[in-house]
């Protein structure tokens, strides 16, 4: 009998080979072992004989998924990297995201935008909308807006040095395109180090007039902000509500392209 797949399997369905859901098994109990394991500590944490644990590593050797440290030691190998690395280079955020966004669309009604950065302005590569949300689309798939005036764009300057933060301003003007525009260097540097402090940002009517954002960052696997996802809503029908729907749907497209967030640290306590 072997256990059930370890807290790094989720809720994988189980294979209909029994091997290979011992295969599985085996490396998830690597996987969650930061340094290398003896062959009786994997029988045991998967309910294995021994000896049919140690067929199975000698098989994920073979196919170099698995390592052989030292004779009976073992750790993950560096295929399974090979593996990874491919995986990550064939996602694609605009793939990744679609699927959450149209989710989220049809919780709010309203239009969902998928923004990277390119150079000083934010560029929306995806959009799910519908003629429901009753707003019109001013900037489709393919249209670009300064950051500053952006709940993205603001997520990308928050996470700049201020000497970045200060040059872009310098090198834009931060012209404004409403009379709820951010157009000098204090008032920005305010509203950054709140988005820093509370973890999103938002749009009042500083790049359409009726027009209010709310958005979220999304994180690769390294923790880098590669994109942003923002919600947009007539101004007198945005709804507070939303807004942890947004972080939420950011949050699950990161977790698609591998970013685990960090445990929080604690502090030790002198007696």
């Amino acid at each position: 009998m072997t256990n059930p797949p370890s807290s790094a399997a989720g809720k994988r369905e189980q294979p209909a080979i029994q091997v290979i859901e011992r295969m599985f098994s085996v490396l998830d109990a690597l996987a969650e072992q930061a340094e290398p394991m003896p062959l009786k500590a994997i029988a045991e944490r998967c309910g294995l004989h021994p000896s049919t644990a140690h067929r199975i590593l000698n098989d994920l050797a073979t196919g170099h998924l698995v390592d052989r440290c030292e004779p009976g030691v073992y750790q993950l190998g560096m295929r399974l990297l090979e593996l990874g690395n491919l995986v990550k280079a064939r996602l694609n955020v605009r793939d990744v995201a679609l699927g959450p966004m149209r989710e989220l669309h049809r919780l709010t009604h309203q239009p969902v935008n998928l923004s990277l950065r390119q150079g000083d302005e934010i560029i929306y590569i995806e959009r799910a909308y519908s003629e429901r949300s009753g707003m019109q689309v001013v900037r489709t798939v393919g249209g670009h807006a300064p950051l500053h005036l952006t709940s993205v764009g603001k997520l990308f300057l928050a996470s700049e040095e201020a000497q970045k933060v200060k040059a872009y301003a310098m090198r834009t003007g931060l012209a404004g395109h409403t009379r709820n525009s951010i157009t000098d260097l204090a008032r920005l540097e305010a509203e950054l180090a709140r988005v820093r402090q509370l973890g999103f940002a938002r749009d009042n009517e500083e790049l359409e007039l009726g027009v209010r954002c709310m958005a979220a960052g999304i994180l690769d696997d390294s923790g880098r902000l590669v994109a942003g996802l923002s919600l947009s809503a007539p101004a007198d029908r945005l709804q507070e509500d939303w807004l942890a729907k947004v972080i939420d749907t950011a949050a699950r497209i990161s977790a698609a392209l591998g970013y685990r967030p960090k445990p929080p640290q604690t502090v030790a306590r002198r007696a």
